[in-house]
């Protein structure tokens, strides 16, 4: 699949209103939940303890954290872009963010991402990113959120 090009400030706001995804489906691992998990110190048995999930969740599957799950949209949007005549980019924040649906380990998700508006921000382009991280087969997604990026 082709990256979408943001080329400058012209090419950035020539994308605005524009869908810039969504990535190629990936699967969430129960290695990947135990990282995070160790990574952050979140070892909250609806994620890592396997016996008592089988028992207790209704999931009946190891869960990803929630930010777990908000952290794998900066990396799957840098798989959609390629970007160009622009210093750096920088996660600068988050206006909004829901986890309405769990992604469990075994389903396949992928990000969607659209550009919902790009203006001046002193010395930078500010893009604001309407993003969601779908869980293949379910309605709702594993994350909903509106990120704030600079690009300088």
């Amino acid at each position: 699949m082709a990256k979408t090009l943001i080329d400058g400030v012209a090419g950035l706001k020539a994308l605005v209103g524009k869908e810039l995804g969504p990535s190629p489906w990936q699967t969430m691992t129960y290695q990947a939940i135990q990282k995070f998990a160790d990574a952050t110190g979140d070892h909250q048995w609806i994620h890592v303890d396997r016996e008592r999930i089988a028992r207790e969740s209704p999931f009946k599957k190891p869960v990803a954290h929630g930010y777990f799950t908000l952290a794998l949209i900066a990396g799957l949007f840098f798989e959609l872009v390629e970007v160009k005549n622009f210093a750096m980019v920088i996660n600068y924040g988050l206006n909004k963010v829901r986890f309405p649906a769990p992604l469990k380990d075994g389903q396949r998700y992928r990000l969607s991402v659209k550009l919902a508006d790009a203006k001046e921000a002193g010395n930078a382009v500010e893009g604001i990113l309407a993003a969601t991280i779908d869980v293949e087969g379910e309605e709702k997604p594993a994350c909903a959120a509106e990120l704030v990026f600079r690009f300088y």
